[in-house]
C-alpha cells in the first residue's frame, strides 16, 4: 500500500477540518501514530496506521471553562444527560464540550463573536451554532425547543441584563448554572487595576446583584460556589445555580 502524508490522513479521517489545521495539530505535538508522537506533517504513514489526538494539556475540555462547569455540575448535582441546553457566551466551547461529555442531547452555542467555537464542536451534530447573536435578542426562531439547562459564561456584559430576555426560552422545569465574574458585574470604579477585583466584599456584592436578577427573572437560586479555577488575570469567579421551580 502506498504511504500517505500525515496531514492528509488527519483530514481524511475527520481529525482536522483542513490541511492547515492538520499541520497545526502536528506542530502542537498532539498527533499520535500508534504509540509515538508525530513531529512532521509531511511524514508518510501506512493508510491503515492508527492515528489519534492527544488530549489537550491540563484538562479534558477544549478550554478551561469546561473544568469550571464540570465542578459546578458535581457541586450542584446537575445532570445534563439527555438535556436540551443553551450555552450563552460559548466562545471556544468549554461549557459546550462539558455538556456534551456529560450526555447532553443538544446544545445551542450562542456568542456575539464569529469563528470562535472549536471546530470539533462545530462539526458535532448535537451542537447548534448561533454566531454573531446577542443573548438578549434570542427568540424561539433560533431556539425552537424548550431549554432544560441554561449555562452562561459572559464577558464584557452583566448577567443581570440577560436573564429576563432568555427566561421565556426555558422549560417549565429548567436549571441554570451561571458563571459570575465580579469584574463585569460591578461599576467600573469598583474594579481594580488591570481589571482585577480583590475585595471579598465586592465579590459578595456582585454575587448578590446577580442573585437579585435571577429572582427578578422568576428563577429560584439554589446554590452558590466559588470556582476552584480563577478567571483571566487571576480574577475570583463564582458559580450560581438556580431553577425555574422552587427547590
Amino acid at each position: 500500500m502506498a504511504r500517505r502524508r500525515v496531514d492528509e490522513l488527519l483530514v481524511e479521517r475527520g481529525l482536522a477540518p483542513g490541511l492547515a489545521e492538520a499541520r497545526a495539530l502536528v506542530m502542537a505535538g498532539t498527533v499520535i501514530a500508534g504509540e509515538r508522537r508525530v513531529d512532521k506533517a509531511g511524514e508518510r504513514l501506512r493508510p491503515d496506521e492508527v492515528l489519534r489526538l492527544r488530549p489537550r494539556r491540563g484538562h479534558a475540555f477544549v478550554s478551561r471553562g469546561g473544568l469550571k462547569l464540570d465542578g459546578a455540575l458535581a457541586a450542584f448535582g446537575v445532570d445534563p444527560s439527555g438535556a436540551v441546553c443553551l450555552d450563552l457566551g460559548a466562545s471556544t466551547g468549554g461549557f459546550t464540550d462539558c455538556l456534551l461529555q456529560h450526555g447532553a442531547r443538544r446544545v445551542y452555542a450562542v456568542d456575539v463573536g464569529y469563528g470562535l467555537l472549536d471546530w470539533r464542536l462545530r462539526e458535532d451534530a448535537r451542537v447548534v451554532v448561533l454566531e454573531r447573536v446577542h443573548a438578549a435578542e434570542l427568540t424561539r426562531v433560533q431556539v425552537p425547543e424548550p431549554i432544560d439547562l441554561l449555562v452562561a459564561d459572559i464577558s464584557f456584559n452583566s448577567l443581570s441584563r440577560l436573564l429576563a430576555p432568555v427566561r421565556p426560552l426555558l422549560a417549565e422545569s429548567a436549571t441554570t448554572v451561571l458563571l459570575v465574574k465580579p469584574q463585569f458585574e460591578l461599576a467600573a470604579e469598583q474594579v481594580g487595576e488591570g481589571g482585577v477585583v480583590r475585595d471579598p466584599a465586592l465579590w459578595a456584592q456582585a454575587c448578590a446583584q446577580v442573585e437579585a436578577a435571577v429572582r427578578e427573572a422568576g428563577l429560584h437560586p439554589v446554590g452558590l460556589e466559588r470556582s476552584s479555577i480563577k478567571g483571566s488575570r487571576g480574577n475570583v469567579e463564582f458559580l450560581l445555580c438556580a431553577r425555574t421551580a422552587p427547590a
